[in-house]
């Protein structure tokens, strides 16, 4: 059954989610806040920067009108940076949007805040409730998605019926979607496994080798799961696709702009530098920031994340960082301490 759909955002996940769509059936809108983008994207059926070689069938309606884009829809999702995703919610508060499921696809923990994406987009558009907010999350590198390589992610929704709502929407033979009610721990698992693709990174950087990288992806989990629990999420969430299954494709992969910017910043680059040459984003840097301050909050012990930040924000070096790390005083393994 055909959906009327707006992907708010025009970067290469919202591109790949708008294409996606557009396959299984449904009429799609694509919001884009640069005018001369969204322009240059319907001209050409390209978006080059974030996408690059992939063709935007013509039927896929591309605008920087918000009002426009989102008129009529049955589904909005949300594909844009959690750093922006305040603003332009802030617009679509003022906008009659009617009763449409939100789904969010950012991957992130806002600043300051501590917010989850699903709880921004809560707390400021006030015609959202929480059993039509879904979060999706997984291994699914937009690079991939786009071209049609076999991808499974799940969606989740306080309410199990518009989780499957949104299943039916996205599924194809391609593109396998599970769905699960704890929205809290599918959205730390997406945003914090950014950190520790970070770390993962600066590991490749420096010369380590697989053993390290192995380390680093389960005692980040770790942490992860210490502090996905402590925030009320389930222990076993992050055994599915959201957890280990989004960790191990971001802390390996070379579409991972996290895993990039450890990995440049290991080779001995500074974080400004890396920053500036880079069209995307990569999430796991201010999440870093965030993931800091809920340590403290919740008073959970993340000394893989809170290396990480030292090397980010205070300048240290990546090998002290490791050292510091493999020399702290000698534990039983025990994941819920």
């Amino acid at each position: 059954m055909m959906v009327n759909v707006c992907v708010i955002g025009c970067g290469s996940w919202g591109t790949a989610l708008a294409i996606l769509l557009n396959r299984n059936g449904h009429e799609v809108t694509v919001w884009e806040f640069q005018k001369d983008l969204a322009q240059r994207v319907d001209r050409t059926r390209e978006n080059p920067d974030f996408l690059p070689g992939i063709y935007i069938p013509e039927n896929i309606v591309i605008t920087s009108d918000l009002e426009m884009a989102v008129a009529d829809k049955e589904v909005v999702v949300i594909a844009i940076p959690t750093h922006v995703v305040r603003s332009v919610c802030e617009r679509l508060a003022h906008i009659k949007i009617g009763n449409p499921i939100f789904v969010s696809g950012s991957k992130g923990i806002e600043n300051k805040t501590l917010l989850r994406v699903s709880e921004i987009i809560l707390q400021t558009v006030p015609s959202v409730s929480e059993d039509r907010m879904v979060v999706v999350s997984g291994p699914s590198h937009a690079e991939e998605v786009s071209r049609e390589i076999p991808t499974v992610v799940v969606a989740a929704c306080s309410d199990r019926g518009t989780a499957r709502r949104v299943q039916s929407i996205l599924m194809n033979p391609n593109f396998r979607v599970y769905t699960n009610d704890d929205v809290v721990g599918v959205e730390l698992g997406g945003a914090l496994k950014n950190v520790i693709a970070v770390a993962a990174g600066i590991s490749d950087g420096v010369g380590f080798g697989d053993n390290t990288k192995a380390a680093l992806l389960n005692r980040g989990m770790v942490e992860i799961i210490r502090l996905g629990t402590a925030m009320g999420a389930k222990p076993m969430t992050f055994a599915g696709l959201s957890g280990i299954g989004d960790l191990i494709v971001t802390c390996t992969s070379r579409h991972s702009r996290n895993r990039y910017v450890g990995e440049q910043i290991g080779k001995g680059r500074t974080l400004k530098d890396v920053l500036e040459e880079m069209v995307m984003i990569a999430e796991g840097v201010k999440t870093t920031e965030s993931a800091i301050e809920l340590s403290k909050k919740y008073d959970i012990d993340m000394p893989i994340t809170t290396e990480v930040y030292n090397v980010l924000f205070k300048g240290k070096d990546p090998k002290k960082a490791v050292y510091d790390l493999m020399t702290r005083e000698p534990k039983d393994e025990d994941w819920t301490k």
